[in-house]
């Protein structure tokens, strides 16, 4: 079995000040291809799990966040830096199960790439990202102001792979 990084995106690989509709909308953290490049070497897959509601309230099409994702991930893959997959939730008012909280689009992803969850992690700078990491048994990491139920909070991405890459070397993930 593999083992897996799931990361939220807005507010995790990128900048959130504004909303992203559009491929240059999107501004990457200066740490982030560093960070994913860090857990490509490591071993694990890294995904992308986004809550995309602007789909649904008609902000933007499937197909304007088919662009904005490739245009992420040929960034990223400028500087060596890899994402495996990218899930999405493209409602907002509908009842789903992808939609974080729940764990759908995790479930999914594990699936389809035979990832042990329980050696896996969920990366998130809102709540509802924790809870969907907590449901599908991944270890979670909040970032920005603490949540209790998280397994760890740091700053970003990078103080979070840190984390990973040293809870690793000590207990073996």
């Amino acid at each position: 079995m593999n083992k897996a990084i799931f990361l939220d995106r807005d507010g995790v690989v990128n900048s959130y000040d504004k909303p992203v509709n559009r491929p240059k909308d999107l501004e990457l953290y200066p740490w982030t291809a560093k960070a994913i490049k860090k857990l490509n070497n490591e071993g694990y897959k890294v995904f992308i799990v986004t809550n995309q509601g602007g789909i649904e309230c008609g902000y933007f099409t499937e197909e304007d966040l088919d662009e904005i994702h490739q245009y992420l991930v040929a960034t990223l893959k400028k500087d060596n830096a890899i994402i495996d997959d990218i899930e999405y939730c493209p409602h907002f008012k509908s009842d789903c199960k992808c939609r974080k909280p729940e764990a759908g689009m995790i479930l999914k992803l594990a699936k389809k790439y035979n990832i042990n969850l329980e050696d896996s992690f969920m990366i998130g700078d809102r709540n509802s990202d924790i809870e969907a990491g907590i449901k599908a048994k991944c270890k979670t990491i909040k970032l920005g102001s603490k949540y209790p139920k998280a397994d760890y909070s740091v700053e970003n991405l990078e103080d979070a792979v840190d984390i990973i890459i040293n809870s690793e070397h000590l207990i073996g993930v």
